[in-house]
């Protein structure tokens, strides 16, 4: 009898660390879950909306202010939209050119205030870098920022958090033309077109050989169907 009950008392053993290791595999995959469908803005956004025929054009400034113009109007000649990721420095000294590209009907986007390396920072340094950026345009043209672009794409689990308190997307890209690094406009318009799809997002910056592709880049798009819209209007209802 006693081998009987031991036996007995082993199976049972066995039997309760299956249930338990069960019990944490479902947790785990319930968290897991929970971590990657996540709705709201604890997550950066990578590509937009696949089903609507859009892409996105960001432009990231801090500098280049000279191009602006153009660029402009090469965007009004096609009727395209853009997104600008300004930087506080920057829009505290170029705050008409800053009013011009609201007054075209472009969105603007935060890309910090002093371009630092966000994934370096803690929290009160992620929130003061955002903060001061949306303040400062509030002030300067009575516009409220939405999105927020990490200078480089560097960002932590801090930056995520700010955001999601200050309620802006984290906005990344899906396609870029490098055109900071390689100044060729041949260049910038192969990475902006080759082989593009419906919810792309493009980053660009203002530079001679940017603007010089542009126009050729906008008509590409028209050419294939696909709209030029700001990255809020892409980021709507997204369907990846």
């Amino acid at each position: 009898m006693s081998k009987f009950f031991k036996m007995r008392s082993a199976i049972t053993n066995i039997l309760i660390i299956g249930i338990l290791i069960g019990l944490t595999i479902v947790s785990l995959s319930n968290q897991y879950s929970s971590l990657v469908t996540a709705p709201g803005n604890d997550r950066p956004y990578y590509k937009g909306n696949t089903q609507r025929g859009e892409v996105a054009i960001m432009i990231n400034v801090y500098w280049g202010t000279e191009y602006i113009d153009d660029m402009l109007k090469v965007l009004e000649n096609h009727n395209a939209k853009a997104t600008f990721f300004v930087g506080g420095s920057w829009a505290n000294s170029n705050s008409d050119t800053l009013r011009k590209i609201i007054d075209a009907g472009h969105e603007v986007g935060n890309h910090g205030y002093f371009h630092k390396d966000h994934a370096k920072l803690n929290y009160q340094q992620n929130e003061a870098e955002i903060t001061s950026t949306n303040t400062l345009v509030k002030a300067l043209c009575n516009y409220d920022i939405k999105l927020f672009a990490p200078p480089s794409g560097s960002f932590n689990d801090l930056t995520l958090e700010v955001a999601a308190k200050l309620n802006m997307p984290v906005i990344m890209w899906s396609r870029d033309t490098i055109d900071w690094r390689d100044k060729d406009s041949s260049l910038v318009y192969s990475r902006a077109t080759n082989k593009i799809q419906a919810g792309d997002m493009i980053l660009m910056h203002p530079t001679a050989h940017t603007l010089t592709a542009l126009g050729d880049i906008l008509t590409y798009y028209e050419d294939n169907d696909l709209t030029p819209v700001t990255v809020s209007q892409i980021i709507s209802q997204q369907t990846i």
